[in-house]
């Protein structure tokens, strides 16, 4: 399943995540700190969504109250409730 994410109060205008079976195949970030996002992207690959979520999910960007693994996380559970209806 290949999705597109928004994500919201960070500097990623984009996240393009792509699954098969609960486990996460690519992830690609549109803007944000390169490096970064690379090394998400790279550290996600071939994990389970669950455990993902799991891990990202709270963390922070400076004083911002999200991040972009965060947002990350935030898509794959948005991506999750859709595949349920």
């Amino acid at each position: 399943m290949k999705t597109k994410f928004i994500p919201k109060g960070v500097c990623s205008r984009e996240i393009d995540i792509e699954t098969e079976n609960n486990i996460i195949k690519d992830v690609k970030f549109i803007g944000g700190c390169a490096g970064n996002t690379q090394a998400v992207a790279a550290l996600v690959k071939n994990r389970d969504i669950n455990e993902v979520i799991d891990t990202l999910k709270d963390i922070k960007c400076g004083f911002k109250g999200t991040s972009c693994p965060a947002q990350l996380a935030k898509g794959l559970e948005e991506m999750q409730k859709n595949a349920q209806k």
